[in-house]
């Protein structure tokens, strides 16, 4: 089968070392990867200027150093758009935004996959309504997300553990979310990976949606 290429476009730093390699046996094998990143080559003095306000809707990453940057949304929309137009001159067929983040229309000469986008229609299809969990880096996060995950039948509650952080206590805010009532559990990063999401579950016994594995499915199905 013919060879080509696929994107994965992180908000941070590539390569994505803590997520790339678990997404792969996912992704059809006809198909390689090309990394990149809005922070890439980017110096600490750069980095510091991408740091929210208190108005601002925040992000949350990770640098090839394994520590996590907090960013402006809003500040990283042009870098984003500079390496969709370099992953599009490399030949990409399809690309992931590696972010659960809502960002506006970028312009692409090739189909774009939005986690934050793909998600929010699996959790629609398989809990329109009840009581859906979410667990996100950042507390200050929750007010800016409730828009987001927001629906005419269903309740929302809420909980963070950071997934860039040794013992991030992801299973003590899982228990929190089933005191609560929940009939799912999302995790709202790109972040958290397979043994965070098994812990989630194991803690909870309920059903956990993991945003890396459900976006790599998305494109393995537009790549195959």
């Amino acid at each position: 089968m013919k060879r080509i290429n696929m994107g994965i476009l992180t908000i941070g730093q590539s390569p994505r070392v803590d997520m790339t390699p678990e997404i792969m046996p996912l992704i059809p094998a006809h198909v390689d990867v090309i990394e990149m990143g809005a922070l890439d080559g980017l110096s600490d003095a750069e980095l510091k200027l991408l740091e929210p306000g208190d108005e601002d809707v925040v992000l949350v990453t990770r640098l090839n150093s394994g520590a996590s940057v907090r960013l402006a949304e809003h500040k990283i929309i042009g870098k984003l758009q500079e390496k969709i137009k370099l992953l599009g001159d490399r030949g990409c067929q399809t690309t992931i935004l590696a972010c659960t983040g809502s960002f506006p229309a970028f312009e692409s000469n090739h189909p774009l996959l939005f986690p934050d986008r793909v998600l929010n229609h699996v959790i629609q299809a398989i809990l329109p309504k009840g009581k859906l969990g979410v667990i996100l880096p950042l507390a200050e996060q929750i007010e800016d997300m409730r828009a987001k995950w927001k629906a005419a039948e269903r309740i929302v509650e809420f909980a963070a553990a950071s997934p860039y952080q040794v013992d991030n206590g992801i299973e003590e805010a899982a228990v929190q979310l089933q005191a609560k009532g929940v009939d799912c559990i999302v995790l709202d990063c790109i972040g958290y990976n397979q043994a965070m999401k098994e812990k989630v579950r194991e803690a909870t016994g309920l059903p956990v949606v993991l945003p890396r594995s459900t976006v790599a499915r998305v494109a393995a199905e537009l790549l195959s």
